[in-house]
């Protein structure tokens, strides 16, 4: 999305609200930004101003903002709304490498599905991006969501520098294979999720088995979009 150039870009803005206003504390690998807003009002705010200057794109994780957007339809609907969604072994497995000790929400999926289904309550309609699809053919699964978004088709910006951006600097250390890439990479057909989620055991596994269902409610859902 910066790569096309013609948005303003923030990165998980709503991460300070739900670790540093919500008295969770610092996560591992987070060096928070100083003069970052940290409540949801304060970013709320940094979103509407940075949009009088042009369109902004921002991702958030759905926990982070499940609660508050769900209760905000004015803001909600004043954006375009898509889903990311990943096979949740897959997510657990990534998850566990990074930080062992992370919760059961942070997986994602039940919070993801529980705002998607507000945001349909609003008379919003994301669209559903599931990750395996994006990595199997870029092109066309970016050209849909960008056509979704009400945005111009950008084949140029799926290719990009290897480098990292300015405002990732508060989490860098989470995303040192992203900056070294330079493209979408294929699924890896080879790997054995089932075996490298057994070998990790308890809580993980219940996580996954937690999560699944709601996985499953979205690709129901993406098959009828």
């Amino acid at each position: 999305m910066r790569e096309r150039g013609d948005l303003s870009v923030l990165h998980e803005p709503f991460m300070y609200d739900y670790y540093m206003s919500g008295g969770r504390g610092k996560f591992a690998g987070f060096a928070p930004e100083v003069d970052h807003p940290v409540t949801y009002e304060g970013i709320r705010t940094l979103i509407r101003q940075t949009a009088q200057e042009g369109p902004v794109f921002f991702k958030d994780m759905g926990y982070y903002v499940c609660d508050t957007l769900s209760a905000d339809p004015d803001f909600a609907c004043q954006m375009s709304h898509a889903f990311l969604i990943r096979d949740p072994a897959e997510s657990v497995i990534s998850y566990a490498k990074k930080q062992a000790d992370f919760s059961l929400e942070e997986v994602g999926l039940e919070a993801q599905w529980r705002l998607y289904l507000a945001l349909v309550e609003m008379g919003i309609k994301p669209t559903i991006l599931p990750s395996v699809a994006i990595r199997a053919n870029p092109a066309a699964e970016m050209a849909r969501y960008w056509r979704d978004a009400g945005l111009a088709d950008a084949p140029h910006a799926l290719r990009w520098e290897a480098s990292a951006p300015q405002d990732w600097r508060a989490v860098e250390a989470w995303h040192q294979e992203v900056i070294q890439s330079t493209g979408i990479a294929p699924p890896d057909t080879d790997r054995d999720v089932a075996a490298e989620l057994a070998a990790l055991g308890a809580p993980y596994v219940g996580y996954v088995a937690h999560h699944q269902p709601y996985f499953d409610k979205f690709m129901a859902a993406h098959a009828h979009q």
